[in-house]
C-alpha cells in the first residue's frame, strides 16, 4: 500500500517503530497510519494513506482518530507532516483538529 501511495519515507522494518493500524477490504490492505518518531512528549503520526478505490470511505479519519487516542491515552501529544501539495489530507486533518505549526523544508539521506 505504501508503494502505491507514497506517503512518505516507508521503509521494510518502518512498522517497527510504533503502532500500526490498517483496514482490509476483502482481505487487502485498502488504509493505514502508524506511529514512527517519538521526541520527548510527542508522537508522530505517519504513513496515513489510503488506497485510490478506496477514499471517501472515512478510514484515514477513523485511523488517525484511533492513534490520537492512544497516543493521548499514554500522555504524549500527537502531530505529523503532510506536504504542503497534499490539500486533501490538509482539510482532513484540519476536520480532526489538527493545526499548522509551521512549514518545515524535507530532506532525507541514506548512508551509503
Amino acid at each position: 500500500l505504501a508503494a502505491r501511495t507514497e506517503p512518505g519515507p516507508f521503509w521494510p522494518r518502518t512498522h517497527e517503530l510504533g503502532t500500526y493500524l490498517g483496514v482490509r477490504v476483502d482481505g487487502t490492505l485498502v488504509a493505514m497510519a502508524g506511529e514512527r518518531l517519538r521526541p520527548p512528549g510527542w508522537t508522530e503520526i505517519s504513513a496515513v494513506c489510503t488506497a485510490p478505490e478506496a477514499r471517501g470511505q472515512g478510514y484515514a479519519a477513523r485511523l488517525v482518530r484511533a492513534l490520537t487516542e492512544r497516543i493521548s491515552a499514554r500522555g504524549d501529544r500527537p502531530f505529523l507532516h503532510v506536504a504542503e501539495a497534499n490539500t486533501g489530507a490538509i482539510a482532513l486533518y484540519e476536520r480532526l483538529g489538527f493545526k499548522t505549526r509551521r512549514p518545515v523544508t524535507f530532506r532525507g539521506f541514506r548512508t551509503p
